[in-house]
């Protein structure tokens, strides 16, 4: 349990207002078509969906920004989109959300990573995904550092949101963190396997229990695999803070020379995972940006996860929500 108190909580909303987040990774947009199926195709056995609804949400890197946002701060998005409909999708979105996009890279050989989940009868029938995943050029990598550059003066944290889409290189990572360590700066990762090993002396590093397993071959099936793999992070990537998420089960949190703490989940009933991940390093690095410590700001995180766990699709957690959802469990 938390031991806060009100006044403390209430300091901690406001400080949460204006924060300047720099977001760097892979940008995506979420479509969502909805339909009914009343018949099957004479082509092939597949059923015809009728599209009645079209939805864009922001994903991936963007989703986290877009959290940002939510929570009351200022997301700086760094990444790429394509040349494309989906991309001016994406800048429609943006425009709506008054979001800066100056650091919005437009890409010709590439398209915009975009996933399409058709809906039919409010049954998931198939996911289409439109990406390209090989690691950016050198050039690009300039072009994003550059951008990093020109606003790290300014901004109170950076997240590294990686989904092995090809913007977040060895290089580049290597790059950003020292820049942020120059310049004292919170920074959070949110890994993938493929560069999991790259994110060395990071503030948080947030991976959960499937990129964990498979990044050192191992399975986690009790406390002291757990134990022994949050350790084992802290140690080989020199991260300040592990937190280690756990599905259901909630977070595990890791620091050197203390004891590992275990935050259950805050989900009251699961309908929705999608996102929730990005929900965590969102609310994390928000509240270490206002002035929190890391457990306030796990217990805040995972808090966020759960509210957005209850939603269906991918949505972004809203300030007042989870404050207020925190003053009532703690009956402040």
């Amino acid at each position: 349990m938390l031991n806060i108190s009100s006044k403390k909580l209430e300091q901690l909303k406001k400080n949460f207002l204006g924060k300047k987040i720099a977001v760097i990774g892979d940008m995506m947009l979420d479509a969502y078509f909805w339909g009914y199926v009343h018949r099957i195709s004479p082509e092939a056995p597949v059923p015809i969906v009728e599209i009645d609804n079209e939805i864009f949400r922001f994903g991936g890197a963007m989703n986290v920004a877009n959290n940002i946002l939510s929570l009351g701060g200022i997301p700086f998005p760094i990444g790429l989109i394509g040349d494309d409909n989906d991309g001016k999708i994406f800048k429609r979105l943006l425009k709506e959300k008054n979001i800066i996009n100056d650091a919005i890279i437009t890409e010709k050989d590439r398209p915009t990573t975009t996933k399409i989940r058709v809906i039919a009868n409010k049954q998931h029938i198939v996911r289409i995904d439109k990406e390209k995943t090989h690691p950016i050029n050198a050039s690009t990598e300039k072009k994003i550092l550059k951008s990093l550059k020109d606003i790290i003066d300014s901004v109170d944290a950076i997240i590294l949101e990686d989904y092995n889409k090809g913007v977040l290189t060895k290089t580049l990572i290597r790059e950003v963190i020292k820049l942020a360590g120059e310049k004292n700066i919170i920074i959070t990762a949110d890994p993938k396997f493929n560069n999991f090993f790259e994110y060395q002396n990071v503030t948080v590093f947030k991976p959960n229990r499937k990129e964990t397993e498979d990044a050192f071959g191992i399975r986690i099936r009790n406390s002291e695999d757990l134990n022994n793999a949050g350790q084992r992070i802290l140690g080989e990537l020199n991260a300040k803070y592990v937190l280690l998420t756990l599905g259901e089960e909630g977070l595990a949190l890791f620091e050197t020379g203390q004891h590992e703490r275990k935050i259950p989940t805050k989900a009251k009933k699961v309908i929705d995972v999608s996102g929730a991940g990005d929900t965590v390093i969102s609310t994390l690095t928000m509240a270490l940006a206002a002035g929190s410590d890391i457990y306030e700001a796990a217990y805040l995180a995972n808090y966020a996860a759960g509210i957005v766990c209850q939603e269906v699709g991918i949505v972004p957690i809203e300030l007042d929500n989870l404050f207020n959802t925190v003053k009532s469990e703690l009956n402040l």
